[in-house]
């Protein structure tokens, strides 16, 4: 089956507190963005890229490619007002035809850390469950708020929880019917929309250090990540 990869990058560097797109800031002198879509490169160079970027960013991103002279194969597709639409755009440059015999990831642009073993995870899995999320345990304990901003809480069964990561990754079709839905405020994240189409997801091992990079605090694990692999 052939794989796709749909690589969501629509930030803004809001929470980062800077101008520049978390997905643009250096990590190790490279771009995160780069160092994600390498992963993919180098899990599989016959994999299929699209990049989804917002239209105001896509000038930017083709002079930092020319830049760092970044030659890994990608296609850009335009970003949406919300994940879910930028989603759809990406998939909408692959043809119903070449969804029939694929495979669909669709990954964080800012987690340029997750392992080849849980790419190659998702894809094996998807291609027998139709549906699979990469998620890891939640190792903290967790207290649920009580309704009414009364300030009571009570714990809860940490057991009975996952952290959900990306790539999540679907069968061409499956993931093609799902978003032909209506959009709804409820569609977090794509195995959402899967699940409101009908089919279930089933959950693997994801690995600790996919870490979605949003804050100067991410950066700062970033650092010591890229650190401790070199």
């Amino acid at each position: 089956m052939r794989k796709f990869a749909i690589i969501v990058a629509g930030g803004k560097g809001l929470r980062m507190g800077t101008d520049v797109p978390k997905q643009f800031i250096p990590v190790g002198g490279r771009p995160v963005l780069m160092r994600t879509l390498d992963v993919f490169w180098d899990y599989d160079p016959a994999i299929r890229l699209i990049l989804v970027l917002p239209t105001a960013q896509q000038a930017y991103w083709k002079g930092l490619c020319r830049e760092y002279e970044f030659n890994v194969p990608h296609q850009v597709a335009d970003g949406g007002v919300t994940r879910f639409h930028s989603v759809a755009n990406g998939l909408a440059v692959i043809s119903e035809k070449e969804a029939t015999d694929a495979l669909i990831a669709v990954h964080d642009g800012v987690r340029p850390f997750v392992s080849k073993e849980v790419i190659a995870g998702c894809f094996g899995h998807a291609a027998r469950h139709r549906a699979v999320v990469p998620v890891t345990e939640v190792i903290e304990t967790l207290r649920e708020l009580s309704d009414g901003g009364t300030g009571k809480s009570q714990s809860v069964d940490r057991g009975k929880y996952r952290l959900v990561q990306t790539p999540q990754t679907f069968q061409g079709l499956v993931l093609k019917a799902a978003y032909a839905l209506p959009y709804q405020p409820t569609f977090t994240d794509d195995a959402s929309v899967v699940e409101a189409s009908g089919v279930p997801v089933t959950l693997i091992p994801g690995n600790r250090e996919n870490i979605k990079i949003t804050t100067p605090f991410d950066l700062t694990i970033a650092e010591a990540l890229l650190a401790a692999h070199q």
